[in-house]
């Protein structure tokens, strides 16, 4: 999983020009105007290619009332969240009473801290720490973002500190293929977790949001190891305003991007809902292998089960490819089919097709349906071949093949994956069209017309 390191300190001192220097961006506001972010933003350092997620926060202990006491909390999220917090303090100004006061409540959290003495360019290093060492913080580093100075060697600490995170991370996650469980608050990912493992290993209350980081576990499920991913749970954007779940959704991102599959958890009660669609389009762009477990099934009649396949029919068009799984995490009922169908995406994700297969599925596709005519000539496909994996990616070639419409490329998508039992794995069709070895030759000669066109014109 990738570190989280958060800036936080005073407004104006610089935090959110480190961000930039760090990110290599100008996505953070920057001014010489106390308190100008007051919103988190969120960017990705990358250090000898280890990355990290870096979150740039507002000003704190502001005097806009209401305001910053809003802030206030929304950064106190943040700091929750973080494996490292850079706390940015001005050399200039020296150590005043609001460095202190934050200090002493990011402190009680038990995070790494490190002090960042920035806007010391006229000072010597040793002078600049001198004021903040009555702090009691190990790791103090003198800089100055707006001239440069002591960046590399920030860089430098900071991919230590990445790269042991690396490690520790390591020895958590390299159990088995990771298995990331997400979906929208109290829909019963930690109880799935818990049935899975056998015994109570992850906090589950009936209080939406009660995970708030991403859990690794380890499982053994019939001899088979894996790494079972609990995440926060992800609530709609309107519900979210400036609680925890905001922060938390970087958490279940990354989970999505480390996993191998996803599982999708549905309330069977409450159907599917806008904020499941696009946790399914996170997994399906980050080329997932996707399960939906419909869960809580137990609980309704059998004339509500039809309405709730009917709305997901609805609701799936576009990823009708997705299999299904309905369980009660609660009960137990259905697990097996869970983790069978696990087994099968992680098969299928990882199958070694060869050109001739391909062809063979893409040429009785085209015979069985050929492509509509555009401008009374019709595409030819010729031969297909593996482009390789996660996504799973065919190439095809052809003539005027760029003249194919969406829905006769779905068509071929489906045909793929019915040959090839490809359900719940995402795919790439990419299409390339033969080139003409005259076409070069009848540019160069229209580009050059003959001596006769010069003497007799018409």
């Amino acid at each position: 999983m990738s570190a989280v390191i958060t800036i936080v300190g005073r407004p104006n001192v610089g935090k959110s020009m480190l961000f930039n220097t760090l990110t290599d961006t100008r996505d953070a506001l920057v001014a010489d105007l106390p308190g100008l972010t007051r919103d988190r933003q969120y960017g990705e350092i990358s250090l000898q290619d280890i990355t990290a997620t870096l979150v740039d926060t507002g000003g704190m202990l502001g005097d806009e009332g209401e305001l910053t006491e809003l802030m206030d909390d929304q950064i106190m999220q943040a700091v929750e969240e973080a494996d490292l917090l850079l706390f940015v303090v001005s050399a200039k100004d020296g150590l005043l009473g609001d460095d202190e006061a934050i200090l002493n409540r990011i402190r009680s959290l038990g995070k790494p801290i490190w002090v960042l003495v920035n806007k010391s360019e006229n000072k010597d290093p040793d002078m600049a720490l001198a004021d903040f060492y009555q702090l009691g913080i190990e790791t103090m580093h003198a800089m100055s973002t707006a001239h440069r100075r002591g960046i590399a060697e920030l860089k430098e600490k900071l991919t230590g500190f990445l790269k042991q995170q690396n490690k520790q991370s390591e020895t958590t996650t390299d159990f088995g293929p990771g298995l990331a469980i997400i979906g929208r608050p109290n829909v019963g990912k930690s109880t799935l977790v818990n049935r899975l493992l056998g015994e109570n290993r992850v906090l589950a209350y009936d209080l939406p949001g009660t995970t708030r980081d991403s859990i690794h576990l380890p499982l053994v499920w019939e001899d088979n190891r894996y790494t079972l991913i609990d995440t926060a749970g992800v609530r709609r954007r309107s519900k979210i305003g400036e609680g925890i779940e905001k922060f938390s959704i970087i958490k279940t991102i990354d989970a999505i991007k480390h996993a191998q599959v996803c599982l999708l958890l549905i309330d069977a009660t409450e159907s599917i809902t806008d904020q499941d669609m696009h946790l399914i389009g996170l997994a399906v762009y980050h080329a997932k292998p996707v399960l939906l477990v419909i869960n809580k099934w137990d609980h309704l009649s059998e004339d509500h089960k039809q309405q709730v396949k009917s709305r997901l029919n609805h609701k799936l068009q576009a990823f009708q490819w997705l299999p299904r799984v309905y369980t009660s995490a609660l009960h137990g009922s259905g697990l097996r089919h869970v983790m069978e169908r696990v087994a099968l995406l992680l098969e299928r994700a990882n199958m070694e097709l060869t050109a001739n297969q391909l062809t063979n599925v893409l040429n009785e596709a085209y015979k069985a349906h050929q492509p509509p005519l555009v401008q009374g000539l019709s595409s030819q496909l010729k031969y297909a071949h593996p482009g390789g994996h996660h996504p799973m990616r065919i190439i095809i070639h052809g003539k005027r093949v760029d003249k194919l419409p969406d829905s006769y490329k779905r068509y071929l998508e489906n045909t793929f994956r019915d040959a090839f039992d490809l359900k719940g794995i995402p795919l790439v069709l990419q299409f390339k069209a033969g080139r003409n070895p005259f076409a070069d030759k009848t540019k160069k000669k229209s580009e050059f017309p003959s001596r006769r066109s010069n003497k007799h014109p018409k």
